[in-house]
């Protein structure tokens, strides 16, 4: 039986991670060291979703099928009792959600229609009726409090569970470790000094522990919640080897989870007659139709004339000003140049998360400039040509300059301290061939 949930928590307390790592720590010593897998599952689901908590991540974990149907129910109370108990339920944005899947409720055609829905809960905006159209015309189970918007989530989660036995989605991992009740919402003791060599000693088979860039660690919270840290990488070899390595007060569990976390799966690449849509993360092919202006805030904005969908208005793209340095590849572009860029779209705008620079404009033409005095010419008149007034010297057109661009062709990302938990960072594309590469360290 798969269990999935979601929306436990709030911005004051609780994380979905720890119920789950507290439930299948619970389950083991109910039903048995084999009855649940090493590692539950952590998935991101949409990360432009306007009511999420903090990266809009569910949870599901699998309990044999060679329980008895006693124990079966006996577990499902258990997760309805402690989702009850855990979850935030004073706050008006928590909305608990749970599903459970048993395998013979499985057939071809609910694989396929979960695969359908785990993807739009990814990369579009689901209703609770989305998800409980799918619950009830396949008999699942479920469990909800309040307005039970959780049960879009859970059930999302519990589909990842059984879409990675048939479908190659990526996936890496990531190590939770969580902190003695006691010391919930007061500051987290981590030694900063250990942390970076965990960081030389694993990297990059583990990621996004610290940004180099901007000399910070990120690789823990500052929210109340119950997680200490939690680390990330593709070797579960490597994040056990950091984890290690890290010097921190007490902890009271650790969880390892697969997740869907690095991978871009929230991205969408619209035909050309599709309407972009708010909430939604894209990548878009076009050319820069005018050069980057920084803004208040610190924002670096520009246009983008994009190929990859019908408008003709264009779409303005835009580096906030928590991307940092990123900014300042952004700064560098300029008109002419042919890009793809990657982010979510709200309200005609699109804010960056990657880009790719396909191909750079080494050339303009500029006024003719005087053989004899070596000023710049000016317009003598439309189709006259230029002339120089100083010393009646004429040209017939303008002249092509080489321009000498301080940036390079490939790909560029915001750093980790900017990034989101489902964007994959560049390290994870070193072995693309063909791809240029400009990781944030």
């Amino acid at each position: 039986m798969i269990v999935g949930i979601d929306d436990t928590d709030s911005r004051s307390g609780m994380c979905t991670t720890y119920l789950c790592a507290y439930l299948v720590d619970a389950l083991r010593n109910y039903c048995g060291e084999d009855s649940i897998p090493s590692a539950p599952r952590l998935v991101r689901l949409n990360p432009c979703i306007p009511y999420k908590t903090r990266g809009n991540g569910a949870v599901a974990f699998e309990v044999s099928t060679t329980t008895a149907r006693t124990r079966l129910e006996d577990v499902k109370e258990l997760v309805r009792s402690t989702v009850s108990e855990f979850s935030e339920l004073d706050d008006a944005n928590t909305n608990p959600g749970v599903v459970f899947i048993e395998d013979e409720s499985m057939t071809n055609l609910s694989i396929r229609q979960l695969k359908s829905y785990y993807e739009r809960a990814v990369r579009t905006v689901l209703t609770l009726e989305d998800a409980l159209a799918i619950i009830t015309d396949f008999g699942f189970d479920y469990f909800g409090l309040k307005n039970k918007r959780g049960i879009i989530g859970a059930l999302a989660a519990a589909a990842f569970v059984i879409l990675q036995r048939y479908y190659r989605y990526d996936f890496t991992y990531e190590l939770m470790a969580y902190r003695e009740k006691e010391r919930w919402g007061t500051p987290r003791r981590i030694d900063e000094r250990s942390v970076w060599e965990a960081d030389a000693a694993t990297y990059p088979l583990t990621w996004d522990t610290v940004d180099v860039a901007n000399g910070r660690v990120v690789f823990a919270p500052h929210s109340p919640c119950p997680v200490l840290f939690g680390i990330r990488g593709d070797s579960v070899d490597a994040l056990y080897k950091a984890y290690e390595i890290v010097d921190s007060e007490p902890v009271e569990r650790v969880m390892l989870f697969i997740t869907n976390q690095g991978t871009d799966f929230h991205l969408i690449t619209p035909g050309t007659e599709q309407k972009l849509l708010d909430y939604h993360s894209y990548i878009l092919d076009g050319v820069v139709e005018s050069n980057p202006v920084t803004i208040a805030g610190g924002h670096v904005l520009f246009k983008l004339s994009s190929v990859s969908q019908s408008t003709n208005t264009g779409v303005d793209c835009i580096a906030y000003e928590p991307t940092k340095g990123f900014r300042n590849i952004i700064r560098k572009l300029r008109q002419g140049d042919e890009v793809r860029v990657f982010g979510s779209f709200k309200c005609g705008t699109l804010n960056l998360e990657k880009i790719e620079i396909k191909s750079l404009k080494r050339e303009e033409l500029r006024n003719p400039r005087c053989e004899r005095c070596g000023r710049s010419m000016e317009s003598a008149g439309r189709g006259q040509g230029y002339r120089c007034k100083h010393c009646n010297t004429r040209r017939e057109a303008k002249e092509v300059v080489a321009i000498d661009r301080a940036i390079e062709e490939g790909l560029y990302e915001v750093p980790p301290v900017a990034r989101r938990h489902i964007s994959k960072p560049l390290i994870r594309m070193r072995t693309k061939k063909g791809v240029i590469i400009h990781p944030s360290r």
